[in-house]
Parts: structure tokens; C-alpha cells; sequence
């Protein structure tokens, strides 16, 4: 019985599952913005007219920048192709967004409960600073074309060291 508990927390705990849980991530956070992002095409009608003017730039203006940046950039992110140069547009949109919404609060930061909208691009941010650092994984587009352009030049895998 001893020898199976053993086994057991060998297997839980020494394991690692690095890339299919980035492969989870990138598939969370890459829905979770499509969503987001097809709800506004939906609904591009309704939003345009409430959308607010961000830069410059004409609340529709704005809104169809939103809607390809989450939609482009969350498909690609999910795939993992392009994936650290597809994290950026996204990680800036969401910065702007909680500039704005921490401009617009009216209530003082401290008092902000966890159900205010205000965490959500913070939560964002920090998952794609995270797919910034540590890359698509092994379960990636980008990954699988690593090796096609090693093995072209006829070079070693080890020139991707740990993926």
C-alpha cells in the first residue's frame, strides 16, 4: 500500500507537463478573447454606439481595431504560430483598457470590488506577459516550423535547447 502512495505522489508531483499546459493556456486565454472579440462583431452595431474614443481615434474606428486584434491574434495565439509577436497587440490593447477603466472609475481603487470589470484586463495582461516568457511550447506551429527550418539548414535540434 505504501509502495502505490509512493507512485502515486511520484507521479503527481514529479511529473512535469509543461508543454500541454501551455497548450492549455494558450487555448484559455485564446477563447477567452475570441469571445470577447466575436461578441463585438455580433453585436458591432450596439457597441459602436457606446464604444468610447480611445487615441484619437472614432469610436467605430476603435471598435474595429479591437475586434481584429482580439479575434486575429487570439486564433493565432491558440495555434501557436507567431505566438510572442501575437501576445503584444493584445497585452497593448489591454493595457489602454484598464488605463481608461481606472480613469472612469468613480469609485477610489481600494474600495474596487473583485467583481468590477477593472481586474479583467489586469488578469489578461498577466497571462500573455506569461506566454511572452516562456514561448508556444512544444505543442505549436511555431515549434513544428523551428524544426522544419533546423532540419532545412541540416543543423541539430539542440539549437532549440528547451522549447
Amino acid at each position: 500500500m505504501t509502495n502505490i502512495f509512493k507512485q502515486l505522489y511520484i507521479r503527481t508531483s514529479g511529473y512535469s507537463y509543461t508543454n500541454m499546459g501551455r497548450l492549455f493556456l494558450r487555448l484559455f486565454v485564446g477563447l477567452m478573447l475570441l469571445q470577447f472579440g466575436l461578441r463585438q462583431w455580433i453585436g458591432f452595431e450596439g457597441y459602436k454606439e457606446i464604444f468610447p474614443s480611445v487615441m484619437g481615434t472614432t469610436p467605430e474606428c476603435g471598435l474595429i481595431i479591437m475586434i481584429v486584434v482580439e479575434v486575429v491574434c487570439s486564433l493565432f495565439i491558440m495555434f501557436g504560430f507567431l505566438t510572442r509577436l501575437m501576445v503584444l497587440p493584445p497585452f497593448i490593447v489591454m493595457v489602454i483598457s484598464e488605463i481608461f477603466l481606472l480613469s472612469k472609475a468613480h469609485e477610489a481603487s481600494y474600495l474596487i470590488s473583485w467583481t468590477n470589470p477593472v481586474y479583467l484586463p489586469i488578469m489578461f495582461m498577466g497571462i500573455f506577459f506569461f506566454i511572452l516568457l516562456v514561448g508556444p511550447g512544444k505543442i505549436s506551429v511555431d515549434y513544428f516550423l523551428s524544426l522544419h527550418f533546423i532540419h532545412s539548414d541540416n543543423q541539430s535540434e539542440s539549437e532549440l535547447e528547451e522549447v
